[in-house]
């Protein structure tokens, strides 16, 4: 079996075990930039795809006469046309490799660095000056998580060890659910209005884009923070920026964005209670060992003749 690894802009994938076992077994080529033309990749019969970096359009598809296989690494399949690869009987498997502990690390930092103006301290330090501002700490706040899915959960987890009060909401999450892990149900509304920092970590979804919109974001106490590493469409942008510039919410802490990345004349850019970062959340040494272990095991089984676990489109 010939393999190529898409789009390893961080060259993370040599070296890890995952590789290392499909080398015993496969051809593998590494592309570390864009493959451009898509003859490139005629001859493959698997790819491992790097989150959504490729989209795998019908028309790309239809180049590629022996891809066999697509192992799929992220949780989202947004970029590629299941419908296409269903029709060319191409498995697209799911080498997700659990779930982005990372993501949740981050929201904590970005809750930490907002609330206590990390980045405006450090830059007035490098200039000699000594500001000394009083800043906000983590410990009896209350937290509210908006989609207590795996991420939410291990924030509610890091959050505990921070001695938060911890409120959750989901589209079905139960009481029982919520306080299994230490978190209470609440109904969004209530949890917005409620909560000293909002951390946003649900599955973006017809339902969910534009979920904090300028009427939740109203709910928001004067004195609380957004923290966003989910997908940026969740929150209404335009209307996060105008409550941030008015004070309406005290600051944000945003990993994600509507469009990525992010223009440089962005209002959000301007906004001195904001800290950006771009989409960090996901890309760390942990994430692409995981990443590599499921891909191997996904092609690894393929070969064997084994079923492996993958994304259908609904139609």
């Amino acid at each position: 079996m010939r393999v190529a690894i898409l789009d390893d802009i961080h060259s993370a994938y040599e070296g890890t075990a995952g590789v290392r076992r499909l080398r015993d077994r496969a051809e593998v080529q590494i592309f570390i930039h864009p493959f451009g033309d898509p003859s490139v990749l005629r001859g493959f019969d698997a790819l491992v795809a790097n989150r959504e970096r490729t989209r795998f359009t019908r028309a790309l598809l239809q180049q590629l006469p022996d891809l066999r296989i697509i192992a799929q690494t992220g949780n989202h399949v947004y970029h590629i046309d299941l419908a296409a690869a269903e029709e060319r009987q191409i498995i697209v498997a799911k080498a997700t490799g659990g779930f982005c502990t990372s993501a949740a690390e981050l929201a904590i930092g970005l809750m930490i660095t907002v609330m206590r103006q990390i980045p405006s301290v450090d830059r007035e330090v490098k200039l000699g000056r000594w500001p000394t501002p009083m800043t906000h700490a983590l410990r009896g706040k209350t937290l509210g998580i908006v989609g207590l899915g795996h991420v939410g959960r291990h924030t509610v987890k890091i959050a505990r060890a921070f001695e938060m009060k911890v409120l959750a909401w989901g589209p079905r999450l139960t009481h029982e659910a919520a306080a299994s892990i230490g978190a209470e149900s609440r109904e969004l509304d209530d949890l917005l209005s409620c909560s000293d920092i909002v951390s946003v970590h649900a599955t973006l979804s017809p339902e969910s884009r534009g979920l904090i919109d300028a009427r939740r974001l109203r709910l928001m106490k004067p004195t609380a923070y957004l923290i966003n590493t989910a997908r940026g469409p969740i929150v209404d942008e335009p209307a996060l920026c105008a409550a941030l510039a008015s004070g309406q919410i005290a600051g944000a802490g945003l990993d994600v964005f509507d469009e990525e990345p992010l223009p440089s004349a962005h209002p959000l850019t301007t906004l001195p209670n904001v800290v950006l970062t771009p989409h960090i959340g996901w890309p760390t040494d942990e994430t692409y060992t995981q990443f590599a272990d499921a891909a191997a095991d996904a092609l690894l089984g393929y070969l064997d003749g084994q079923e492996v676990p993958r994304f259908v489109s609904r139609h």
